[in-house]
């Protein structure tokens, strides 16, 4: 049986699950579905379309499929999808989708800081850490296991690559590709990601050929095409490489540059 706070405003066309837990001052309008043992704090706004996975944590004062902030929304019915085991902490703001995707996803196992923002049609992973007060504008893409530092500020349609580690503080308007440190300002390539990568249990030989891969790419004199190719000839095959060459491939804003000292 849900647990729902008498000073809490709920639609009766919501669908809560059991075991969910809603405090005080929440409200949650028509056309939402919330999974078993969820837990939704005071002061908390869920709003038409959203999909809540089980047992997240929603803190203080978020806001849940909120309208988009996009000229071009014209009243569609859209979705924000929460998956399981997700924290949203105090303060964020996930807003549903438009009729370009028509939904904003943020995947499983994720954690959202506070105050942080997700805009419309953005497809978040799972496993991925954004930390406070980052900004994410429309249609970001953010693969799974990927960190974002606080206050980091993300452009539109920008693609972040699986296992990637952003500084705190940088403004990205390039596509940051997968396994790397992103850093400095302007934010640039600033080598791989081997703790993160340790930690999630690559071995020293993935590692390595990772490592292999941005070297062509970031420190030859090829430009980023020519070094693609030639490391499709050169270098040996293998899943981590292949992840590498198909980001790059499919990029169409084109990836962070290289640091410089």
């Amino acid at each position: 049986m849900a647990n729902i706070h008498p000073l809490t405003s709920i639609h009766p066309d919501a669908r809560i699950a059991d075991n969910v837990t809603v405090g005080p001052f929440s409200t949650i309008h028509e056309n939402v579905e919330i999974g078993e043992g969820t837990v939704i704090e005071s002061g908390v706004t869920i709003f038409p379309g959203a999909r809540i996975g089980k047992n997240c944590h929603i803190f203080p004062g978020a806001a849940i499929s909120g309208i988009p902030q996009d000229l071009k929304f014209a009243g569609e019915e859209t979705l924000a999808i929460i998956g399981d085991n997700t924290s949203i902490r105090e303060c964020v703001t996930i807003h549903r989708g438009t009729a370009s995707k028509g939904k904003t996803i943020v995947g499983n196992n994720c954690l959202i800081m506070a105050y942080s923002h997700v805009a419309h049609d953005c497809i978040i992973g799972n496993n991925i850490i954004i930390a406070n007060a980052s900004q994410l504008a429309g249609e970001v893409v953010v693969d799974d296991f990927a960190i974002v530092g606080g206050g980091t500020l993300i452009h539109q349609f920008c693609h972040i690559g699986c296992h990637v580690m952003i500084q705190g503080g940088v403004r990205i308007g390039k596509d940051i590709p997968p396994y790397v440190k992103a850093a400095r300002e302007p934010v640039a390539y600033t080598g791989i990601n081997s703790v993160g990568l340790r930690r999630r249990g690559f071995s020293d030989e993935s590692i390595e050929i990772i490592a292999d891969t941005y070297r062509k790419i970031y420190f030859s004199r090829l430009n980023v095409s020519e070094a693609v190719a030639h490391i499709r000839a050169e270098l040996p095959e293998a899943p981590e490489r292949d992840v590498i060459l198909s980001f790059i491939e499919n990029s169409e804003r084109g990836i962070i540059r290289g640091y410089s000292r």
